[in-house]
């Protein structure tokens, strides 16, 4: 009876790490509050801080079954598994959609938004004076990254490597988004879904045992760029679990109230609404990065006309991407 029994805590598990990883690869939705909605946020935190010097000693020595009862191995590696197939095909659906319905997907990732600060303050009491300066002082940043412009891409491997460490707050940190925070460091086409798209197509290719990849310098110079974000990435993981989990320990109320404030400030970076302006030379050519995108210096918000339809459908869409959490909420208070 055991064997059917771990089957579905892992197939569950797997899941857990699908939605998980389709949180982080939406820009200002945070897969820790999915963690948090599924309720395995502290054992997720608890897996990662044990993989430390004994984990490596064990491993290197061979004890691989003490160093999976160390680190909880069997539930981080479904996880991590979910993750990694949800990156692949979220990466396809997300980049046809941006390009063919843009408007409506704003939309959505603006609902979500919303639902995520509902989640969060639900379960937060402690508004204090001093939480309510954090919280405050967490605004008051989210407004003001909200309103930065997007830098330009940069594919230097350390500046690659560091947008690695810092993408995985988003699974640490819930309500910081770590696909929001390379959308402003300039690299989220390049990371999340060039570079992924490009892996998933070569895995594809061998599946039917294409090689032509090899002579694609374009393709290995984009699977060497994902390489080194999956190592900037794993570091980052590791490391942000430790400080992450001190934080949450000593300064809990502090931490959720300064969350709650960003992510309420940063609402501006996915508002639906908005125009993108270009550069232009002094030639007045529109000018484009190294994969042919217009670069964008910064966006125009405007306020929509209600009666036009795309319009009624982006707010339809709005108030399903606050429902979407508002039932994973639900959902997970059921099953605690």
């Amino acid at each position: 009876m055991k064997e059917p029994a771990d089957l579905k805590s892992n197939l569950l598990t797997f899941i857990k790490g699908l939605t998980m990883g389709a949180a982080n690869k939406v820009p200002g939705v945070s897969g820790g509050i999915v963690a948090f909605v599924w309720g395995f946020y502290e054992r997720f935190i608890s897996s990662l801080k044990k993989m430390d010097a004994r984990a490596f000693s064990l491993l290197m020595r061979g004890k691989f079954k003490e160093f999976k009862e160390h680190t909880d191995f069997v539930f981080l590696g479904f996880l991590v598994m979910g993750m990694v197939f949800s990156y692949f095909s979220i990466s396809k659906i997300l980049d046809y959609f941006l390009k063919t319905r843009e408007l409506y997907v704003w939309s959505v990732f603006f609902g979500l938004i919303i639902g995520s600060v509902y989640y969060i303050s639900k379960g937060f009491g402690g508004w204090n004076s001093k939480n309510r300066s954090f919280g405050l002082l967490g605004l008051i940043l989210g407004v003001g990254i909200s309103f930065l412009s997007p830098a330009q891409e940069n594919d230097h491997w350390l500046f690659v490597f560091f947008c690695g460490m810092i993408s995985v707050s988003g699974m640490t940190l819930p309500g910081l988004s770590g696909s929001f925070i390379l959308m402003l460091m300039g690299n989220y086409v390049l990371l999340l879904v060039e570079s992924v798209n490009a892996l998933f197509d070569t895995l594809t290719e061998i599946a039917v045992l294409n090689f032509g990849f090899i002579d694609n310098p374009a393709r290995l110079s984009a699977l060497l760029t994902l390489g080194i974000f999956t190592l900037g990435s794993v570091v980052g993981l590791i490391t942000l679990s430790h400080f992450i989990g001190f934080l949450l320990k000593r300064y809990h109320d502090q931490t959720t109230a300064s969350i709650i404030g960003f992510i309420t400030g940063s609402l501006g970076v996915v508002w639906p609404w908005k125009k993108a302006n270009y550069l232009y030379d002094a030639t007045g050519q529109l000018v484009t990065d190294s994969h042919a995108e217009p670069i964008v210096i910064q966006f125009t918000r405007y306020i929509p006309q209600i009666n036009e339809p795309q319009n009624i459908w982006a707010l339809v869409f709005i108030l399903s991407g606050i429902a979407l959490l508002v039932f994973l909420e639900r959902y997970g208070a059921q099953k605690k």
